[in-house]
């Protein structure tokens, strides 16, 4: 029993320590703001050499990838609730199919001011966090059916919870490729203007 209150008084430490600074920007805005365009530019060659997600006649279409500015408001401290059993469900993907994911637990954490939460999954491999979401953003500035981020298990359950690296799933690229949807619990209700978008209409 003391075992199980410890554990409770921990993590409403995390979760206060989380919201006191989850929207504290990186030390050096600049490093961070190169990092981010690097990875972006890198993504852009990778996607221009292969032909996997986007086949040949599509490449003038959708490459260089678009995006929202780089806003470090935006990479914040997440803490991770696990659940302790780690419940299965079977999620809608793009091709009409369930694909059967695990619930690792819930990421709380603080944006702009607003405390929110996001559902995190896994397929099976328990080394990264799938976190799929949809937002206010959603069918129009970005892909209707929602953006993802990929996050490395970390020994804390604390997580940098990084928009900035949000990205649109392979799907709306090229329909070969089988997408999940975002559950209900991860439909956020606020606008996430951060990380992949779609290309404006010319």
């Amino acid at each position: 029993m003391n075992s199980v209150k410890t554990c409770s008084v921990l993590f409403a430490v995390v979760l206060a320590l989380t919201a006191a600074c989850g929207n504290k920007p990186p030390d050096d805005p600049a490093d961070y703001a190169t990092k981010i365009a690097a990875g972006r530019a890198a993504k852009d060659e990778e996607f221009q050499r292969s032909n996997d997600p986007i086949p040949p006649d599509r490449k003038a279409q959708f490459l260089p990838l678009a995006y929202f500015s780089i806003d470090p408001a935006y990479n914040i401290v997440a803490a991770l609730e696990e659940s302790p059993d780690r419940p299965s469900l079977m999620m809608p993907t793009s091709s009409g199919q369930l694909r059967r994911m695990f619930r690792i637990g819930t990421l709380r954490f603080t944006l702009k001011g607003q405390p929110m939460t996001l559902g995190a999954f896994t397929e099976g491999d328990l080394n990264t966090l799938f976190v799929p979401f949809s937002d206010l953003t959603s069918g129009t500035e970005t892909y209707a059916a929602g953006r993802f981020l990929d996050l490395k298990r970390t020994g804390t359950n604390i997580y940098e919870l990084d928009f900035n690296r949000a990205y649109i799933p392979y799907c709306y690229y090229n329909a070969t490729f089988e997408c999940p949807y975002p559950p209900a619990e991860n439909r956020l209700k606020v606008a996430i203007r951060a990380g992949e978008r779609m290309k404006p209409s010319a």
